[in-house]
């Protein structure tokens, strides 16, 4: 307390006398008062004073106002009391006279200072969070407001007392569900400064569903034509959000990237737009560039990008883009945000180079165009044109199909010969080389990403040619750039430029090549390294030293007066290393570098500091030790270098021939495979087959065993009335053919049984000789399956014969219907056969007898036809067994060569891989930098991957 005293200074700045003693009798009454009115009337009183008299009542009255929060929590009048005297004390939320009174210093020391006292005791802040759960409204609200006011002034600290605190932070959330929209949209405010830069607690809240509410209040208010309460719901997802990849999973997982879209569903009448509109808007926008920022994990990113294109947001997004009277902020921001969508993102990127700008009449006019069209006019705010680059980039960025599209728009074959279009590539020459310098370094980087880390658009791009002035001959592009620089442009017209030519001759040796073929390039570029220039031109210095670096660095010594060893002396004489090297490090300790190399997209304050891009930075930090490096190194060590290098080119078409080679033998071992599946097919084919006549062979058991029923029923039914049979001649030669040709059924058993007993042996002989072939690993897949076809085979076998087995039981009892019949031949009596009714009896049964002695005739021969068709599928499933074997021994003998082979490839390529390593040895020793090649590396994986593949398989 004598603390705060001293914040009071001199007696000027202090109290009158009647206030400071009316504030004392109050706060005395409010801690002596037995009476409950009695204390309710001093700490109204109290209220009413704490604005004039901030700094008297929070001294004198914090502690009974803290006492009577602890007390009297059962009148809910006097707690409201005493939380907005609480509230006016450290709240710095002032009135307009205060405000003139005291500095704003002063104002922001004492609410620090009170919030400092009152959180001291962390049961102050606990019992604030009680108090907030009460649902009176005169309890609830003021403690609301209470709680954020001490979060303004001393966030970390209470945010760490709510985080201990049990449920604390749960107590919080259940104000976005109170009906009443006062305290709701507090709370929202309430909950904006909660999670301010801290992610235990951003992560509690969002996983309170904190998403789902946000959005619902949100929709009720109507989405972006809503009132402030938007607003503030959007800055709280951002403080969800920006920064905090688990809440950014989670709000993707949630699906709640789709209930975004209808954000962005603007009306076609877009005129008249709200201050609060183009706020909550541009919210909204940020929120979504936040899911897909570059700074963000890039799986992360991309399953974003990916979401908001399958739900149709970017869509959306790109109709706002190409749609009139957008304001202007609005659609820089839309650009923006549509840039982070497709940056990186193969999908998104084709569906934007397919989005066409609406026109009348309609023509196909992609958007990327009329973007460009925008960044090389000087018309244009700078904020929109430092957009769209931004969205070319984005675009290009590792795209290489959009930067074979753009590149070809310049080509001579695919120049549009009517005129009756413009092209990409016809705005970036006139941006290139047009008078003003921000569009000369705008189109100049543009270009630069449409070559980046793309050595087949570098060579492409020589080929283009300018056409000057008429009567002259075209000029190649290349040659039209070096001729811009030595005409003394603007500073950030040859910054662009000398960035442009860089990227084109890095790791490209025809580029460099080409350049170096113009005998004028190389003394302009020493002479501007030589020369001794202001500040401003160091810059420009730094570029140069850059551009010669990497025409030597990337020299192939194709042209005799520029090889390597020859261009170093000449920087000796004219330069000097040291003073050349110098030169070099402007660039990296330039102010504008670092800044440029801090994220991608590219925000500038004026147009005069547009100077670096991100990617370029990149290239730089890459190039300039290795050109640092290849200055000091001496004509041997280039030589050995250069041997080292086709060392490696050759051990490289080695590794490429061998894995050819691998690649021939994968592709066999295939086809076999594919063989081996053909048998199988067939083989259960054959199966199918079998399993078929099975059930026909049962079908007609079946029948024969209702024949045999019938016949037994009608032998009953004339033992019963005494009736004879009597047979006829014709009867009785019937019997003799069906005992002829149960005969022959007895022959056929025989000699299929022998057939049988032949297959068997043929089986047991067969079997030692896989068991001998099976400990051989490399036929071990082709021995198993022999194995399992051959007892498939058995098993079929068996069938057959258990099958032959039950029709020779048939034949037996159709042996013994044949001897009843004749047993009752021989048993009739004739002397009985003068009456008319036996007659008429026994010519209905002959009758019977003969249609029934057809059926099994017919039966029989159907039998006779199956007992065919089984000996046609025996002998089938035995040329099945010889062929299964001879593949099986082809297979053997083909996947032993094919290992004899690789184990030769491994020893071939282990020797290769020893020499490799002692030529990068030797080249570590000479200080050359050396790095694994991934290719190499995943190649030789791949490799081994491949044999360990073939071993299982063998």
């Amino acid at each position: 307390m004598n603390f705060l005293r001293g914040v009071m200074g001199g007696p000027s700045a202090g109290p009158q006398p009647s206030g400071a003693e009316t504030i004392q009798k109050l706060c005395d009454r409010v801690a002596s008062s037995t009476l409950l009115d009695d204390r309710r009337d001093a700490v109204r009183a109290l209220k009413s004073l704490s604005k004039k008299y901030r700094l008297e009542v929070g001294i004198q009255a914090m502690e009974h106002l803290v006492r009577v929060l602890q007390t009297d929590r059962s009148d809910s009048e006097i707690i409201g009391y005493a939380l907005d005297t609480l509230y006016n004390v450290i709240s710095n939320d002032l009135e307009e006279e205060e405000q003139e009174e005291n500095s704003p210093k002063q104002v922001d020391d004492l609410g620090s200072q009170f919030t400092e006292i009152f959180i001291k005791q962390q049961e102050n802040v606990t019992l604030l969070l009680t108090l907030v759960e009460e649902f009176d409204f005169h309890v609830r609200w003021p403690g609301v407001k209470l709680l954020t006011s001490l979060l303004k002034q001393q966030g970390p600290q209470v945010q760490q007392i709510i985080l201990v605190s049990p449920m604390g932070v749960s107590r919080l959330m259940d104000l976005l569900a109170d009906s009443r929209e006062v305290i709701r949209n507090d709370g929202v405010l309430l909950l904006q400064q909660l999670t301010k830069s801290n992610a235990a607690i951003q992560k509690i809240v969002a996983f309170e569903n904190a998403f789902e509410r946000l959005l619902d209040i949100i929709t009720e208010e109507g989405n972006s034509d809503g009132g402030i309460v938007v607003e503030d719901c959007l800055l709280l997802l951002q403080n969800l959000l920006k920064n905090n990849n688990s809440n950014q999973n989670f709000f993707k997982e949630g699906s709640y990237i789709q209930r975004m879209k209808p954000w962005f569903e603007v009306g076609d009448d877009n005129c008249g737009w709200s201050a609060q509109k183009v706020t909550n808007l541009h919210l909204m926008l940020q929120l979504v560039r936040v899911l897909v920022s570059p700074t963000n994990p890039p799986g992360a990113t991309s399953s974003c990008q990916k979401a908001m294109f399958h739900c149709g947001l970017l869509q959306q997004l790109c109709t706002i883009l190409m749609a009139t009277g957008v304001p202007a902020d609005i659609l820089t921001e839309t650009i923006n945000t549509v840039s982070e969508v497709i940056r990186g993102c193969q999908m998104n990127q084709d569906y934007f180079a397919s989005v066409n700008a609406p026109s009348n009449p309609p023509r196909q006019v992609p958007a990327i165009v009329v973007l460009l069209m925008s960044m090389v006019n000087e018309r244009q705010p700078f904020v929109l044109r430092c957009a769209v680059l931004y969205c070319f980039q984005c675009f290009l960025y590792k795209n290489q199909k959009g930067q074979g599209e753009i590149v070809s728009t310049l080509l001579p074959s695919t120049i549009d010969a009517t005129g009756n279009s413009v092209s990409a590539g016809q705005l970036l020459c006139g941006g290139l080389f047009s008078t003003d310098s921000l569009s000369n370094w705008c189109a100049a980087v543009a270009l630069a990403h449409a070559l980046q880390e793309n050595a087949t658009l570098k060579e492409q791009l020589l080929r283009v040619q300018l056409a000057t002035s008429i009567g002259n001959p075209p000029v190649s592009l290349l040659q039209q750039c070096t001729n811009i620089l030595s005409q003394g442009s603007k500073v950030q017209t040859r910054v662009g430029l000398l960035m442009l030519l860089c990227t084109w001759l890095s790791n490209c040796s025809i580029a460099v090549t080409h350049f170096l073929h113009n005998p004028a390039n190389v003394p302009f570029l020493t002479g501007q390294i030589a020369e001794n220039l202001g500040e401003e031109e160091q810059l420009v210095q730094g570029l140069c030293a850059l551009l010669l670096g990497i025409s030597i660095y990337y020299n192939d010594n194709s042209l005799e007066n520029y090889r390597k060893e020859k261009l170093k002396q000449l920087i000796e004489k004219r330069i000097g290393r040291e003073n050349f090297i110098e030169k070099l490090g402007f660039i990296s300790k330039h102010e504008l570098y670092s800044r440029a190399a801090q994220k991608p997209q590219p925000s500038f304050s004026s147009p005069d500091h547009m100077m670096f891009d991100h990617e370029f930075t990149k290239l730089v930090k890459e190039l300039e030790g290795v050109i640092s490096k290849a200055i000091y190194k001496s004509s041997e060590e280039d030589k050995k270098e250069e041997e080292v290098k086709k060392t490696l080119e050759q051990h490289d078409n080695i590794v490429t021939h061998y894995k050819k080679v691998i690649r021939e033998q994968d592709q066999e071992l295939e086809e076999l495979k594919q063989q081996v599946n053909t048998l199988k097919s067939q083989n259960e084919q054959l199966q199918t087959t079998v399993t078929q006549q099975v059930s026909q062979i049962q079908q007609h058991k079946d029948q024969y065993n209702l024949l045999k029923v019938q016949l037994g029923k009608d032998n009953q039914h004339h033992n019963s009335h005494s009736d004879t049979v009597q047979m006829n001649g014709i009867q009785v030669e019937e019997v003799s053919k069906l005992k002829e040709e149960l005969e022959e059924w007895k022959n056929k058993h025989e000699l299929l049984q022998g057939q049988l007993r032949e297959k068997d042996s043929l089986i047991e002989k067969l079997k030692p000789s896989q068991l001998e072939t099976g400990t051989e690993q490399s036929s071990q897949m082709s021995k198993s399956s022999g194995l399992e076809h051959n007892n498939e085979l058995q098993k079929e076998l068996e069938m057959l014969r258990t099958q032959i087995q039950l029709q020779s039981a048939e034949i037996a009892k159709l042996q013994a219907e044949n001897q009843k019949l004749q047993v009752m031949n021989t048993s009739t009596d004739p002397a009985l056969g003068d009456s008319s009714a036996t007659a008429a009896k026994n010519l209905e049964l002959e009758g019977r007898l003969v249609q029934e002695v057809k059926d099994l005739k017919n039966e029989v021969k159907a039998l006779s036809e199956e007992k065919a068709s089984l000996k046609q599928h025996l002998d089938s499933s035995n040329s099945t067994v010889a062929i299964l074997q001879d593949e099986k021994s082809k297979l053997q003998q083909e996947v032993a060569e094919s290992k004899k082979e690789q184990d030769d490839l491994l020893v071939l390529l282990a020797d290769q891989d020893q020499k490799l390593s002692a030529l990068k040895n030797k080249l570590k020793d000479l200080g050359v930098p050396v790095e694994d090649e991934d290719d190499i590396e995943s190649g030789d994986q791949a490799d081994e991957d491949e044999d360990g593949d073939e071993e299982e398989q063998d």
